[in-house]
């Protein structure tokens, strides 16, 4: 194997309120099997991964629980390793946040970024929503109010730390427009660019006061440093990085090959992260990745309805390889990827039991029905052959050029190209047919050679992404995993091997009737926990009588002419992706499917609805409204909300069901 240098490659710290969904599931795979494949080629990989456990929300949440923050982050950080390692991760390093190295490090950093000039002491000032715990410009309030939830601010100013973004932002933009490869795939570095770099940057806050769960400003105490210095700094941290002199790992590694990221982060990891290094005058990583989602397809996300996907639940019903197959298969490149418990079911038979279970078991039982399971290289060969082998050798070509562009997709649908032509080839020579003439043995012999070796090469080109798999399929031919550098040679089967007598059936077809039941009960307890857990918050139970409905008056506005009415457009909206926006505790931002097109939209709901419950949801919108920015973000529309008289939100929603772009008149 050729000695291709280092790769030092992560993932997002997954952030400890909760336990990680198949979406959050889905980026650890991604980067196990991009781990795995570059260790193949020959590369000396270091591949960290982790948690991220400091925050205002974290506190809220331990508070809720009764439990100390610590605890809290303990069971979520352990639940989160425990799906990792489920999924068969090979990950090097688990990086927590409180660790101890890491914590002291970033205080070093905090004082050398102070020291230098780069962070300064000041304070968010200006107009102050109390309900929303948020600050305002006078150019972002609507109608002199909270653009959130349109009550009135007053002067406010609370003390933080900052840093001078706008020092850097121009080298930062010469480094990108100089470096394509920097941010993938392009739309991300685009977004980037015009949205945030290019108007210009605002120092950002680094440290707060308003909660305590946090790693302290030594020199200031009362301060903590602020979720983002702290968590994009484990990159570093937890590789031996010290200000006072870094390790030989950090020396070894340090720039990173990539960083795996949701496209959500990617502004964190493209400006404030390279802007971060810039200050240590430490090199940029090489490349940032901003994967898409995988959504819910079809409905909301939600517990309430017990319908969140996780990967224990999946590996449960369809097996580790399995999931891993899903998940890697189904997203696209640039765009969000749809799952539902019904498209799992589907393309585990199509794909695993058809495609890939099928060819390995009608292969080993054919070699065993028809030579007692030797298998050997005769010679006898026809035109057919060659074509069968041109396509096995050219696949590792084709998967690492793939690959080579982060394409996993479709770089595992390469490998089951090879698979299909394989089936292809069986019904090519009809090997059923070549058995009942002596003199076609030899012939029968030379196509299950063929068959053995394909499949050999398929098995060690799968290993990246169903290494269980693989493992399986060498095993039961009786031979080992090829060497990356031999996967396009034919031919190194030995002659004579002898493959098992009891053959394994990879992945048995599976009967939606018999899985869909298991589907509803994961349901059940999903929303039966959700229930619980919301009268625990409640501190009470629900009484068997309802309280009489109420009515609400509201103060009548101006009346309008009918024309002015006629001015506003309202559809219908499916909102296929939604995000918290960090700099404010009330807004979420969501991209709605209006029609054949989306817009994002940004509305102040986020202490009504989390982003998960969202999704899916078919919403009534103002879709002609003029853009504007919403605590940093463009809003190209409005969410139509009902609101009753203790501030609670709902979303207007069609009474029937209607398509993404119905009108609304």
């Amino acid at each position: 194997m050729s000695n291709k240098g280092k790769y030092y490659m992560t993932t997002a710290i997954a952030y400890t309120s909760g336990k990680p969904h198949i979406g959050n599931t889905y980026e650890i795979v991604l980067a196990d099997a991009i781990a795995r494949y570059k260790r193949a080629e020959g590369y000396d990989v270091y591949f960290q991964t982790g948690t991220d456990e400091h925050g205002q929300k974290i506190q809220e949440k331990a508070e809720a629980a009764g439990i100390t923050p610590k605890e809290y982050v303990d069971n979520v950080a352990g639940e989160v390793k425990a799906i990792w390692d489920l999924m068969n991760t090979s990950y090097d390093n688990f990086v927590r946040t409180t660790d101890a190295d890491h914590e002291k490090c970033v205080k070093k950093i905090f004082k050398k970024l102070y020291d230098q000039g780069d962070i300064y002491k000041g304070a968010y000032e200006g107009l102050y929503c109390t309900p929303c715990e948020s600050f305002w410009t006078e150019s972002q309030l609507v109608d002199g109010k909270c653009p959130d939830c349109g009550r009135e601010v007053k002067p406010a100013k609370e003390e933080a730390y900052f840093f001078k973004m706008s020092k850097y932002a121009d080298r930062l933009i010469d480094y990108i427009n100089t470096h394509p490869e920097f941010i993938q795939p392009v739309s991300r570095k685009n977004e980037m660019m015009n949205n945030f770099l290019l108007p210009g940057l605002q120092d950002l806050c680094v440290s707060r006061t308003s909660f305590s769960w946090g790693i302290p400003v030594d020199f200031d105490p009362k301060h903590v440093v602020y979720v983002w210095l702290d968590a994009l700094t484990n990159y570093i941290t937890k590789i031996g990085y010290d200000p006072d002199g870094s390790s030989e790992l950090f020396q070894k590694n340090w720039p990173a090959d990539l960083h795996l990221i949701g496209k959500d982060i990617v502004r964190f990891h493209t400006i404030y992260w390279p802007i971060f290094l810039m200050a240590l005058d430490l090199p940029l990583p090489k490349q940032v990745f901003g994967h898409p989602w995988l959504l819910q397809g079809g409905d909301k996300m939600s517990k309430s309805k017990g319908n969140v996907i996780y990967a224990d639940d999946m590996v449960r019903l369809f097996g580790v390889d399995a999931t891993r197959y899903f998940v890697l298969h189904e997203m696209p490149f640039e765009n969000d990827g749809v799952i539902t418990w019904e498209l799992v079911i589907e393309r585990f038979n199509s794909d695993l039991a058809n495609i890939l279970g099928n060819l390995v078991n009608r292969t080993i039982s054919m070699s065993n029905k028809y030579f007692d399971g030797v298998v050997r290289k005769t010679g006898v060969t026809a035109e057919v052959d060659e074509d069968l082998k041109a396509v096995v050798t050219g696949t590792r070509d084709k998967v690492q050029e793939k690959m080579d562009k982060l394409r996993v997709a479709d770089a595992i649908t390469a490998v089951f190209d090879l698979f299909r032509r394989c089936n292809k080839y069986i019904d090519e020579t009809t090997p059923w047919v070549l058995a009942k003439d002596e003199a076609d043995h030899d012939r029968l012999a030379e196509v299950l050679y063929n068959l053995t070796e394909s499949i050999t090469i398929g098995a060690g080109l799968l290993h990246s992404f169903l290494p269980e798999t693989a493992e399986k399929i060498v095993n039961q031919l009786n031979t080992t995993l090829r060497d990356y550098d031999d996967l396009d040679k034919f031919g190194l089967y030995e002659s004579g091997s002898r493959v098992t007598d009891t053959p394994e059936i990879l992945f048995a077809r599976l009967d939606a009737k018999e899985v869909m039941p298991k589907v509803e009960e994961i349901k059940a307890a999903q929303k039966a926990e959700f229930e619980a857990e919301q009268k625990k918050l409640a501190g009470e139970t629900e009484t068997a009588e309802e309280a009489e409905e109420s009515v609400i008056d509201i103060e009548p506005k101006a009346e309008i002419e009918y024309d002015d009415f006629m001015k506003m457009q309202f559809q219908v909206g499916e909102i296929i992706a939604c995000e918290a926006v960090p700099k404010s505790k009330k807004l979420l931002c969501s991209q709605v499917k209006i029609g054949s097109q989306v817009k994002q939209i940004v509305s102040g709901i986020r202490k009504h609805y989390t982003p998960e419950e969202v999704v899916g949801k078919k919403v009534m919108v103002l879709v002609n409204l003029k853009p504007a920015k919403l605590a940093g973000v463009v809003s190209e529309g409005m969410l139509l909300c009902a609101e009753d008289e203790n501030g609670e939100l709902a979303l207007m929603v069609p009474e029937k069901k209607m398509p993404s772009g119905a009108e609304i008149c």
